[in-house]
């Protein structure tokens, strides 16, 4: 009797095991490891960076009390190395079926100044986006997406607005149908490998499992450029993008 007691608690403690396993094993809930690799880099403008449009807001006085200098579009906004900022950068291959949960931290954009902060958004397929009018005046934010549900709402100070987009989709355009000067993009990913460069043009994506991957960057005004990465266990690769300037850029 003892030895089939212990030959039950013997099944029981490997079935543990073997379910343990899988759920450690399963994609929607990879983890950072110690062998888990990175890519950092930069993203450069080579040539002459546009000037910024100026922005009239004379038709709200409320916008313009804001500016009292004026404002400016921020299409090409690079430093002075060329470091191009606003730009979406993400594995666009190489994940497999891999499937992720949504962070529970929100994206956030805010209309604040009668511009949207911060001016791209990334965010993961499902995770909540919040809105936030931090103005004085009635905004209006109408996202225009090809691959999810459009929606237009108008969003009056202090009201705040839940969103989620359920699929990938690289960008969606975002517009204001009361102030036209005020424009956005939103990426969103069915993963969390992506980022936007910073005000130097750089990138981080960490904790990647080790293989090879398609690599994009995405600018609003320049297009894309792609680049294929592989990656060790615990490697770090550091790559770098160069958007040149056009005529009409």
């Amino acid at each position: 009797m003892k030895k089939r007691y212990q030959a039950i608690a013997t099944l029981l403690a490997l079935c543990l095991v073997g379910l343990q396993a899988a759920r450690a094993g399963s994609p929607a809930n990879d983890a950072p490891t110690a062998t888990s690799a990175r890519v950092t880099g930069v993203v450069k403008f080579e040539g002459i960076v546009p000037k910024a449009i100026h922005i009239n807001m004379a038709a709200d006085p409320s916008c313009a009390r804001q500016h009292p200098n004026g404002a400016a579009s921020e299409d090409i906004v690079a430093d002075s190395s060329g470091g191009l900022e606003n730009v979406f950068v993400f594995i666009s291959d190489g994940l497999g079926d891999r499937a992720f949960d949504p962070p529970q931290k929100p994206a956030v954009i805010e209309q604040k100044g009668c511009m949207y902060e911060p001016h791209v958004v990334a965010m993961q397929a499902h995770q909540k986006l919040d809105v936030v009018n931090a103005d004085s005046t009635t905004h209006n934010i109408h996202p225009l997406p090809n691959n999810n549900r459009e929606w237009n709402k108008s969003q009056p100070p202090g009201l705040p607005i839940e969103e989620t987009f359920p699929r990938e989709e690289v960008a969606i355009p975002v517009k204001c149908n009361v102030h036209p000067w005020m424009r956005s993009y939103i990426a969103v990913f069915k993963h969390p490998y992506f980022a936007v460069t910073g005000k130097d043009g750089s990138f981080d994506l960490k904790d990647l499992p080790p293989g090879t991957y398609t690599l994009e960057a995405w600018h609003e005004k320049l297009g894309t450029a792609i680049q294929k990465v592989t990656i060790g266990p615990s490697e770090t690769k550091t790559v770098q993008f160069v958007f040149k300037g056009r005529p009409g850029a």
